[in-house]
């Protein structure tokens, strides 16, 4: 049973609040006013209604004017009518502009994702931090949903105030006729005084124990991520349809029953929620629905009190019930809202600390040279690395310069330092020691973007998109399709393309279109090689992604790719040694550091290298052998 730590200052929790409020203002000002300017106006005509009402039933109850009642009625009328009228086109633009409030939001973690440091992102921290953010969201709606809810509950409340002031103050200042005997005590002034800080004492307590009681979930807002963290994934793990076939073969839905069917879990009959819900936060909720009872009781006392004395007529009467108690609900919707920033603030602070992670990497200002010759030379001058938070080398003193247009293999084994050297030439990381050039100058001088743009990379888990084949291809809603269409023939996909009926207009998989096509992982490969040709870079680079295909198949990818690179410097990462024979030079990497280099031919013969080792271990496998039977 974890409990959140959430207590923290006034000024910090406006602060926090107006600060997330300033966020969504910035991204979607038409959101934030219409949703205001309706809490604004769904508040304030109704007391349209009630003074007119009290007017009506005053001029019924004393002279009956004809003329008098022909006006107000038809005064209320065309009110009611400009005030429906007004709701509605108010209701309406709400909608429209609050559509899609949780896309919105993602939207604003998905832009802090891209704009982040990768080495930030890499950081296990960061996707905790991430996943309980939103988790956060999706389970009890905390963080930047409840902001704007938050502001609207704030300004409902003090404008339902406002306006029951406004026409309850008179009933305070009514004095009661000196003949009314015994009700005479109505007039003196330490029983208004009495009274109003009872109905307040009683205002501000209702909505405190509510406010204690819903508390709890932000207390326990650890236990209730966690719960909701297991069911979203064991509750629904039989619909991913990759794990099909697991959990048939080996009837591993009975691992979900633990969780799903669990009573002890978080939100079942025996479960943590359940104890506080049958304890405290019961006990709050009720006793501040009890306490609200008391208010409506003590008001209505009051005015009939002062109505049966003679200080006001029958219209009054309604005019001060139905003011008071919105004034009271205001004041109980005030402290209400107070509360609910109060239990989100904690989680405002969390998704903040995420939002401000700053960016380390010196992001450049020198324009990468466009060149038609792509003569761009890339060196690693003793590099270094070591990954934030390790004490160990990934890398360790590796010099190497890239010759334009060569064919360079990356082979060595698992957790060698390949990939690790593919994100420092990507400038993904910067080194921990040394110095990576791009003709010449430190690669940290120039423009991050710019450089970023002169390499394709299909990584070993790269991905797809439910979206147009023609969207994979070009990364880009707008996009060329006959570029697209050259693109995966290249890639050797014409033959699937000449299947699909919209050519790169057809939608993969079937999350959007259920017209979408199911792709191979082969398929797949040869897509991810299209987008990065249709980028067209001076460097290609292949980091394994092709680990999962058979060795012929892999072989032939590479062939193909090897095909089209032209004359791009093209870079390959493969464990299959025979996959990269046909490179200029090939790059043994063992333990973080260079320990071989040279072609397949010199290498394989050298018997004491790693690379002859390497290639007799995967070379066993594909021996012919005869067998006695």
């Amino acid at each position: 049973m974890h409990k959140t730590k959430h207590s923290m200052s006034w000024r910090e929790l406006f602060k926090l609040n107006h600060r997330a409020l300033k966020l969504f203002y910035q991204r979607q000002p038409q959101m934030v006013i219409s949703r205001f300017l309706q809490v604004i106006w769904t508040v304030l005509t109704p007391y349209v209604g009630i003074f007119l009402s009290a007017r009506i039933i005053d001029e019924l109850a004393g002279g009956r004017d004809v003329q008098s009642l022909q006006m107000l009625v038809l005064i209320a009328l065309v009110s009611a009518a400009v005030i429906a009228l007004g709701s509605a086109l108010l209701h309406r633009w709400a909608q429209t502009q609050n559509a899609g409030e949780s896309l919105k939001v993602e939207n604003i973690l998905s832009e802090k994702m891209m704009e982040m440091d990768y080495a930030a992102l890499d950081e296990p921290h960061t996707a905790e931090q991430l996943s309980t953010i939103r988790q956060n969201l999706n389970g009890g709606g905390w963080g930047l949903y409840r902001v704007i809810e938050s502001y609207e509950k704030l300004g409902s409340s003090l404008f339902t105030i406002l306006g029951g002031l406004a026409l309850t103050v008179t009933l305070f200042v009514s004095r009661v006729p000196d003949t009314a005997g015994t009700l005479a005590w109505l007039n003196h002034p330490f029983a208004a005084m009495g009274i109003i800080a009872f109905l307040l004492g009683i205002t501000l307590l209702a909505p405190m124990l509510q406010n204690r009681s819903e508390s709890y979930f932000a207390k326990y807002a650890d236990s209730h991520n966690l719960g909701n963290r297991l069911f979203s994934f064991f509750g629904f793990l039989g619909y991913n349809r990759e794990y099909a076939l697991d959990m048939r073969m080996y009837r591993q839905d009975r691992i979900c029953d633990q969780y799903n069917c669990n009573k002890e879990g978080t939100f079942f009959s025996n479960g943590l929620f359940a104890h506080l819900a049958r304890g405290p936060m019961g006990l709050y909720a009720a006793a501040g629905g009890a306490v609200s009872v008391l208010f409506t009781g003590v008001a209505y006392l009051f005015v009939c009190l002062k109505a049966m004395a003679g200080a006001f007529g029958l219209g009054s009467v309604t005019q001060y019930v139905a003011s008071i108690s919105k004034a009271s609900g205001g004041v109980s919707g005030l402290v209400s809202a107070l509360g609910l920033m109060r239990n989100n603030a904690a989680f405002l602070r969390l998704t903040f600390d995420f939002l401000d992670i700053p960016n380390h990497m010196y992001q450049g200002s020198l324009t990468v040279e466009k060149r038609n010759d792509r003569k761009y030379q890339v060196e690693f001058r003793n590099v270094s690395f070591r990954y934030p938070g390790s004490d160990n080398y990934a890398l360790r003193h590796v010099n190497m310069k890239f010759e334009i247009g060569r064919r360079l293999a990356v082979v060595g084994m698992n957790g060698s330092g390949k990939t690790t050297f593919i994100k420092l030439l990507c400038r993904l990381y910067d080194p921990t020691e040394g110095e990576i050039l791009l003709n010449g100058i430190d690669i940290r001088k120039y423009n991050y973007r710019e450089y970023m743009n002169i390499f394709s990379v299909v990584f070993q888990d790269f991905q797809l998109l439910a979206l147009r084949l023609g969207e994979n291809v070009a990364s880009c809603v707008h996009y060329d399709r006959e570029k697209v269409t050259d693109c995966l023939r290249k890639a050797g996909f014409s033959e699937r393309l000449s299947d699909m009926e919209l050519g790169p207009d057809t939608y993969l998989y079937k999350d959007y279109d259920e017209n979408g096509v199911d792709i191979s992982g082969g398929e797949a490969q040869k897509i991810a090689i299209a987008r990065t040709l249709y980028k067209d870079a001076p460097f290609l680079i292949l980091d394994e992604p092709t680990a999962a295909l058979d060795p012929i198949a892999e072989a032939e990818n590479y062939s193909r790719f090897d095909q089209i690179a032209g004359d791009k410097t093209a870079i390959y990462i493969s464990h299959r040694l025979s996959s990269c024979k046909f490179c200029d030079e090939i790059v043994v990497f063992h333990e973080g550091a260079v320990i071989q280099r040279g072609t397949h031919d010199a290498l394989v013969v050298d018997e004491r290298g790693k690379y002859y080792e390497l290639w007799q271990a995967k070379a066993q496998y594909y021996v012919e052998t005869s067998c006695s039977f």
